[in-house]
């Protein structure tokens, strides 16, 4: 009973361990455009962003209902970032993935 219980918290460390040496390289060189960073996830999230390196483009409000909103956002990122990436644009209804 002790083996099984000792394996268990043996493979939690190991787990825990690996996810902690995941990281990105050259992040200062990495944007991210976050909505919603008013107050709430979006704001803790971009925060925290911020101080591991990421560039962040933040903005409070974006209506990913409408088509002339998102072409609008992506043309500020466009002009923030270059031409040195991709863009992504997340919401709760999923990921719009493509090149500036």
């Amino acid at each position: 009973m002790w083996l099984y219980l000792v394996a268990l918290l043996a493979l939690y460390f190991l787990r825990r361990w690996h996810r902690e040496r995941q990281t990105v390289g050259n992040l200062p060189d990495k944007h991210i455009f976050i909505t919603g960073c008013d107050s709430g996830f979006g704001h803790l999230l971009a925060k925290q962003l911020d101080g591991r390196g990421l560039r962040v483009l933040a903005t409070a409000i974006l209506d990913v209902t409408r088509s002339d909103s998102i072409a609008a956002a992506t043309a500020w990122v466009k002009g923030q970032v270059g031409d040195r990436g991709e863009v992504r644009f997340g919401s709760v209804g999923g990921f719009h993935r493509g090149l500036l």
